[in-house]
């Protein structure tokens, strides 16, 4: 190749991989932006319709929307800050190069490698009337069970709960990666100076672990904010839409309304709160820590 086309070399290699992306995400993606200014439902076979901004003023006044971005707000209060601070317990926890330590990050990892429908059914088995929770309640003395998942306030709790346990483990080898990367000769500093025990983490560890304690925060927020396997699997939605999400009404108006075009405008919102929550963490993150300003 002539010198003034080596230039070319990167692109000729990232090509492959664009093309499928063009034709996977991006071309899907400008479609969807493109129908939620259009109407396009019922007969698929139609040629979409420019209605301008009718859907967003339908969106705007519509209460069940309304309704699944309050669910999904509270699910990220819900799951984000035990899925930001319990795998970095974790994590601490199973450090230590001790004997048989692995066996310890390999039940706590399990969970991620189980697939979200088996887990799904497998969670809703332990919730029903007759499952393993309340078998367990009347065993203990409780005469009546708990509507886990056919309460309107007990439902969405209880989906909360098998997204932090599917979740526990992959945050925690992301924190164990970063805690692993930080020198021993910073602890052993710290302990001349005073600060041992739990008190070095606050000192050392949780300073030096804001990279990751940040992109544990975004990520598990995105996540949250896209959760659909398990209200699909355990509620459907229900009892009376209380764990229904956005992703989840997504869903509805496209594959059992068949208003394609709806569901896209609802999924170019939801597509704008991811891409805040994006930028969000590039404004956080633009202050890291380094070991020169590390304080005992």
């Amino acid at each position: 190749m002539p010198r003034n086309w080596q230039w070319l070399t990167p692109y000729l290699f990232l090509l492959p991989a664009l093309i499928i992306l063009g034709l996977t995400v991006f071309w899907p993606a400008l479609q969807a932006f493109s129908l939620s200014f259009a109407r396009y439902e019922y007969d698929l076979t139609q040629t979409p319709q420019w209605i301008g901004w009718e859907n967003f003023q339908r969106l705007w006044q519509d209460e069940a929307f309304w309704r699944t971005l309050i669910n999904t707000f509270w699910y990220l209060i819900g799951v984000v800050p035990i899925l930001v601070i319990v795998p970095l317990i974790l994590a601490i926890l199973v450090n230590p190069p001790l004997k048989g330590i692995n066996w310890f990050r390999m039940s706590f990892y399990t969970p991620v490698v189980i697939s979200m429908v088996v887990a799904g059914i497998a969670w809703k088995a332990l919730y029903a009337s007759n499952g393993l929770f309340n078998e367990s309640l009347q065993a203990l003395g409780f005469t009546e069970g708990i509507p886990w998942l056919t309460s309107p306030q007990l439902a969405l709790p209880s989906v909360m709960v098998v997204t932090i346990w599917k979740g526990l483990g992959y945050y925690m080898v992301i924190y164990l990666a970063g805690l692993q990367s930080i020198p021993p000769e910073l602890y052993e500093a710290a302990a001349i100076d005073g600060s041992d025990g739990w008190r070095k983490h606050w000192d050392i560890t949780i300073p030096l672990m804001r990279p990751y304690l940040i992109l544990v925060a975004v990520i598990s927020a995105i996540s949250a904010t896209k959760v659909f396997e398990e209200v699909f699997i355990m509620t459907q939605g229900g009892p009376n839409n209380s764990t229904k999400t956005v992703v989840y009404y997504v869903y509805e108006q496209a594959f059992q309304n068949l208003e394609i075009s709806y569901a896209c405008t609802i999924g170019l919102i939801l597509f704008l709160i991811i891409l805040a929550l994006s930028i969000l963490n590039l404004y956080i993150s633009q202050g890291r820590a380094t070991y020169s300003n590390i304080r005992f």
